[in-house]
């Protein structure tokens, strides 16, 4: 593993285990048996290892919802493939997905350029959007469709953390989640 991947690997373990203020530099370069300084040769800064690490984080989420979906054409299994991927993914990737939220509800969002965030987000409105125009969807504005199924993810996530059950178990609740979801948005 290369220097670079390494200190991405212990910084994610030391922020979620001690949160962005409880883990300062020299903590992660410690922990990582590397010098301050390889650190900073490699982020400039504190919140550019964090930022950083966020980027790299949703670019394998997303890069895992897009191989499901690929050559997919029906706005449902686009929209389930969006709702379903993640779940599984976060559940697979309990540090990862620890760190996004802690992320989402930190200060370090608004760092991203807006261009970074939609690169994750406007695919799914597209589909959303075409949702709507074709007439498959509700005729409701995509951005609160994006936000009802974004917030039941992270709530039946939750609920799979509270109540742990066997993949199968875990799989019927997302199948029923998404049936639940789909009724609520779909004509």
């Amino acid at each position: 593993m290369d220097k670079k991947q390494h200190l991405l690997d212990t910084a994610l373990k030391l922020f979620v285990e001690f949160g962005f203020h409880g883990t300062p530099t020299a903590k992660i370069a410690k922990e990582a048996g590397l010098s301050s300084g390889t650190l900073f040769y490699f982020f400039s800064t504190k919140d550019e290892l964090v930022t950083s690490l966020y980027v790299d984080i949703k670019g394998k989420m997303t890069a895992a919802i897009m191989a499901d979906i690929e050559g997919e054409t029906s706005i449902k299994r686009l929209i389930e493939g969006y709702f379903k991927t993640p779940l599984f993914w976060a559940l697979n990737n309990p540090i990862e997905f620890s760190f996004t939220v802690q992320f989402s509800n930190s200060p370090y969002l608004n760092q991203l350029a807006a261009k970074e965030i939609d690169s994750h987000i406007k695919p799914f409105l597209t589909i959303l959007k075409r949702g709507v125009k074709e007439g498959v969807l509700k005729k409701i504005d995509p951005e609160l469709i994006f936000a009802l199924v974004r917030g039941h993810t992270f709530s039946i996530h939750q609920y799979l953390i509270e109540h742990p059950a066997s993949l199968k178990k875990q799989s019927q609740i997302i199948e029923t989640a998404f049936s639940i979801i789909w009724d609520m948005i779909a004509v």
